[in-house]
């Protein structure tokens, strides 16, 4: 029988649409899953992508399995489309690490400082943008210097600045390194002086472990000077490193000068610029010497402003100090010898000479150093301090730059050609 035409395309539209199903069934996910339609509102979706697999996460900083890490970068651990619930950082010998949350809690921040040579382990924890748990481990190591350098604050060689809190008008701030640096410039950076009132200073290196700071002229009275050696983790060259930082306030008291001329025989001592005292002195008797183990000496008095270095009440003063051993020799001398006050390395000391009385103000015939009579000594000894300035004037040898505190015997010019910047 003779299909009708009109029934034949509607065969033909069933199978055209069992066709079209079949092949979207093909293209579709697999495991039972439905397709959602445009315009439909059943179906699940289709698949997301990789990178959506993971929801949120944790970025710790330094990355896992660093090394050589630099004790001044901190450890960090910050949330990305994550809540972080706890950070835990230890050292290698159970040594926790203080850190600190920002305002949002969504980033931790180390507050303890790092260590040398250590290995860090870092544990965050947390949920990701899903709820789930979430952890993230990390551990690294810093860096392992050659050598460590420990700034230390002096007076002078024999005293730290921190042991007075106030000293004189020409007291220099040293920096002295308990190793070589060979990167000076890099050290010198970290130095910092500040002053109230504001007056410009400079360093100069005096060695490869000591640099000296002082201004153009003698401190004012008054001034208050802070000293930091901002040093730790930084690199000072050749595998050396800063151990530790370090920090010290003092304030100059009042101006004493005492100026000695070895030709009127004569000292003159100055408090905040008016004269108080006049006192008559004998100073190096001058000539030279050759001690039994060779060595040159002269017993001249050092020309040039010599700094207080220290005092006591008495002191041992013995030719031997310098190679004359022999007690036949007339140059030779072994004494306690009272109201010290010490300006120089060389053995240069203001101090009582009650035995050479008649030669005060007349002739000098000390070995190098200024003598001075009872009351002039007692209170020289009572009024002096580490810092004051003892100006040596009328002879031929001048005071060396590191005997002692030689820093005001370089012209300011001169000075500021020792810095390494």
């Amino acid at each position: 029988m003779q299909v009708p035409r009109q029934s034949r395309r509607q065969v033909l539209s069933a199978l055209t649409g069992t066709v079209s199903l079949a092949a979207l069934a093909a293209c579709a996910p697999t495991g039972g899953a439905s397709v959602r339609w445009e315009g439909s509102g059943s179906g699940a979706s289709a698949e997301p992508d990789s990178s959506s697999q993971i929801p949120g996460d944790f970025a710790v900083t330094p990355a896992t399995d660093t090394a050589d890490v630099s004790v001044l970068d901190p450890i960090t651990v910050t949330a990305k489309d994550a809540a972080l619930t706890t950070v835990t950082v230890t050292t290698s010998d159970g040594k926790a690490v203080e850190g600190e949350w920002d305002s949002a809690k969504s980033s931790w921040k180390s507050t303890t400082t790092l260590r040398y040579d250590t290995e860090y382990s870092v544990v965050a924890a947390g949920t990701d943008s899903a709820g789930q748990p979430l952890e993230r481990k990390s551990t690294f190591r810093t860096l392992k210097p050659k050598k460590q350098a420990v700034p230390i604050l002096r007076a002078n060689y024999a005293h730290q600045l921190k042991e007075r809190s106030s000293y004189g008008v020409g007291q220099p701030v040293i920096v002295y390194f308990d190793t070589k640096i060979t990167d000076k410039a890099a050290a010198e950076r970290q130095l910092e002086v500040t002053t109230e009132p504001a007056v410009e200073g400079a360093w100069r290196w005096i060695s490869a472990q000591e640099v000296h700071y002082r201004p153009e002229k003698y401190w004012a009275s008054g001034t208050r000077i802070t000293v930091k050696a901002n040093v730790f983790g930084q690199k000072l060259g050749e595998g050396v490193y800063g151990k530790a930082d370090a920090s010290v306030t003092f304030t100059i008291g009042q101006s004493r000068i005492a100026i000695a001329d070895a030709e009127t025989k004569r000292m003159q001592v100055f408090i905040d610029g008016e004269m108080v005292r006049d006192i008559p002195v004998s100073l190096g008797k001058g000539g030279n010497v050759t001690g039994q183990n060779g060595r040159k000496i002269n017993y001249w008095t050092n020309s040039g402003p010599h700094i207080v270095i220290e005092k006591t009440p008495s002191t041992r003063m013995t030719s031997s100090s310098y190679g004359l051993t022999d007690p036949k020799d007339p140059n030779y001398y072994d004494e306690l010898v009272k109201l010290t006050v010490r300006i120089s390395s060389s053995g240069e000391f203001v101090h009582l000479a009650d035995w050479n009385i008649p030669a005060h103000g007349r002739r000098n015939t000390s070995h190098g150093c200024i003598n001075v009579g009872p009351a002039h000594a007692q209170w020289f000894y009572d009024n002096f301090v580490p810092g004051d300035v003892v100006d040596v004037k009328g002879t031929p040898v001048k005071l060396g730059l590191t005997n002692g505190l030689g820093d005001w015997t370089m012209s300011w010019d001169e000075w500021r050609k020792g810095s390494a910047l």
